[in-house]
């Protein structure tokens, strides 16, 4: 499995195939997304870009981060675990 990218700060307008064809420059692209909001359907700014190896991954990130795109300056790291948070129940019937 290749390594997942965190990209931050994006422009609100950038779309998955950006995303792609950005990092495309330094190696296969499994997957690139960009997280919508659930209700509004709008880009979060942020979003996550899985690449083929760990090399390509680690040039991407030292090439790509604080790098401008759509005139906004993209924070790129090594994208961590999600934490599982526990489902918050509404439903008090104690």
């Amino acid at each position: 499995m290749g390594k997942s990218i965190y990209v931050g700060n994006l422009n609100y307008k950038v779309e998955a195939e950006q995303l792609e064809e950005v990092f495309s420059e330094f190696g296969d692209v499994v997957s690139a997304r960009v997280i919508l909001d659930r209700e509004t359907k709008r880009s979060k700014g942020f979003g996550f870009v899985e690449m083929g190896d760990d090399e390509s991954a680690a040039t991407a990130i030292e090439e790509l981060n604080g790098h401008e795109l759509d005139g906004r300056t993209m924070k790129v790291s090594e994208a961590t675990p999600r934490e599982e948070k526990p489902r918050r129940s509404f439903n008090r019937r104690n």
